[in-house]
């Protein structure tokens, strides 16, 4: 699998990366090692957890298979931290506190001494940027991350965060943005993306098949063993018409092509500017195997200009 530079850093990760959302809950340790194995056997070198994914259960899963799989120096860890479930509501804390007691105990959950790549899961009003952005400095200067990135900012966070890290020197510059980006919802292009590409970040996009829709299984309504059946209006949004013409654009060019909608909807998205890696977030190893197939997969320039017309954002509101 190629490799790429996470934005300005030496940092280098694959091109596809492996999200383990679903690890400790709907996917098992079994299941979740031969997705790791399947995934490092074609390259893949980018593994992404959360302080939050599964209670905890992600990371720990992550922790006894980076390892056992394969050699710690040989995948690049990334963890994120800033918000929490509790009784079923989310709880948004940035604070420098809150963020590195939670990197605190996503190493123990690990049992690594560092991880790779660090990011801020959310934004939040409630805490000072100034103030999130100095637990990344010290997690840096600490050892206990290598990179740090930003998850699920706006434009104008992005760059507000990214330019205070580059004002002074010895701040830890950001590395990445993690943002949702698909065939189906491409409102990052307005300001996100181009805050990115201006400042020198790497992008990772995630739900890069718009929450699954975009492989075609939606169509008719939602399959009892889907992911949209487990999380109610997790794909409510992706199922109006004019993403439904998007779908149809993406299984015509599959049927075209010879590949699948899958590809086709991951290949888009990987090879749109600015973009580092797409988060693969599979949840059984076939599944994994199919997205995998990608990798030698390059659009037609043809194919590429009708999917970004049929998939057109609107005008960003002025």
């Amino acid at each position: 699998m190629q490799q790429r530079q996470l934005g300005r850093t030496g940092l280098r990760v694959s091109r596809l990366g492996l999200g383990t959302l679903g690890w400790g809950t709907s996917t098992d340790e079994h299941e979740a090692r031969d997705q790791l194995t399947t995934y490092v056997a074609a390259g893949g070198t980018l593994l992404d957890t959360a302080h939050v994914y599964g209670g905890g259960a992600s990371e720990e899963m992550v922790g006894r298979l980076v390892g056992e799989v394969v050699p710690r120096d040989e995948v690049v860890v990334a963890t994120k931290a800033g918000f929490t479930v509790r009784r079923g509501a989310r709880r948004y804390d940035t604070s420098r506190g809150h963020l590195l007691a939670a990197l605190d105990l996503s190493l123990r959950r690990t049992g690594l001494d560092h991880v790779d790549l660090w990011q801020v899961h959310v934004w939040s009003d409630e805490t000072p940027l100034e103030e999130t952005l100095a637990a990344l400095d010290t997690a840096v200067s600490s050892g206990r991350a290598a990179y740090v990135g930003i998850s699920n900012y706006a434009g104008w966070q992005t760059a507000q965060a990214a330019t205070w890290q580059r004002a002074v020197p010895g701040r830890a510059p950001l590395a990445s943005t993690q943002v949702e980006y698909s065939l189906l919802n491409r409102e990052v292009e307005h300001e996100v993306l181009p805050a990115a590409r201006a400042l020198g970040l790497g992008v990772l996009p995630y739900s890069p098949l718009g929450r699954g829709v975009l492989t075609g299984k939606y169509r008719t309504g939602i399959p009892s063993d889907s992911r949209g059946a487990e999380s109610a209006g997790l794909v409510d949004p992706y199922l109006d018409d004019d993403s439904g013409r998007v779908v149809e654009a993406v299984l015509k060019a599959a049927d075209g092509l010879g590949w699948s909608p899958v590809e086709v909807a991951l290949a888009w998205v990987r090879d749109r500017p600015g973009v580092t890696a797409p988060i693969l977030g599979a949840r059984t190893a076939a599944q994994l195997r199919a997205a995998l197939g990608v990798e030698e997969c390059v659009l037609p320039t043809e194919i590429v200009d009708a999917l970004d017309d049929v998939s057109s954002p609107r005008e960003a509101p002025r």
